[in-house]
C-alpha cells in the first residue's frame, strides 16, 4: 500500500477528493424508544457531535464515575449529545433517565461515529496506481 509517491513531500502531494471534503462533526440519530420528559412528551430525534479528548477525560474526575465506572457513559453521552427533540438542554441527568435500550443504542452510536469514523485509509493499487479508500476496521463493531 502506498500513501504518496516516492520523493514527494506530504506538503507537496495533491489533496485527494476525501481530503478536500469538510469534516462532518455532528450526526443525527433516532432513538428506538425515545426519551420521555416530565410533561410526557417523547423525544426521539437528536444529534451527537464527535467527542474530543477533553470530553473523554473530564468525566474521569466526576465523583459518580469514580464510585461507579459504569456511570462514565452516562456523563460522556451527556456531553456529546447536542440536541434531542425539543429539549432545550441535554445533560447527564437526561441520559440517566433514558430507557436502557436507548442508552445501549447511544453507546453503540458513539462508538460508530468516534471509533469507526476515522478508520479509512487512502491507498493506491501497486499495479495500476489507482487511488481508493479501504476500511481498516470491520464494517460492524467487533469485526476486523
Amino acid at each position: 500500500m502506498r500513501r504518496e509517491g516516492p520523493g514527494v513531500a506530504a506538503a507537496e502531494a495533491p489533496l485527494s477528493t476525501a481530503a478536500r471534503e469538510t469534516l462532518r462533526t455532528e450526526f443525527e440519530f433516532e432513538l428506538p424508544r425515545g426519551y420521555v420528559d416530565e410533561a410526557g412528551t417523547v423525544h426521539r430525534r437528536g444529534a451527537m457531535r464527535l467527542a474530543t479528548a477533553r470530553d473523554e477525560l473530564v468525566p474521569l474526575r466526576d465523583v459518580r464515575v469514580r464510585e461507579n465506572p459504569a456511570y462514565l457513559s452516562v456523563v460522556l453521552l451527556g456531553r456529546v449529545i447536542t440536541r434531542l427533540g425539543t429539549l432545550g438542554d441535554v445533560h447527564d441527568g437526561t441520559v440517566e433517565n433514558m430507557f436502557a435500550s436507548d442508552l445501549a443504542f447511544l453507546q453503540d452510536f458513539y462508538r460508530q461515529i468516534n471509533a469507526e469514523g476515522h478508520t479509512r485509509a487512502a491507498v493506491a493499487c501497486p499495479h495500476c496506481e489507482q487511488s481508493f479508500e479501504v476500511e481498516l476496521a470491520g464494517s460492524r463493531l467487533g469485526e476486523s
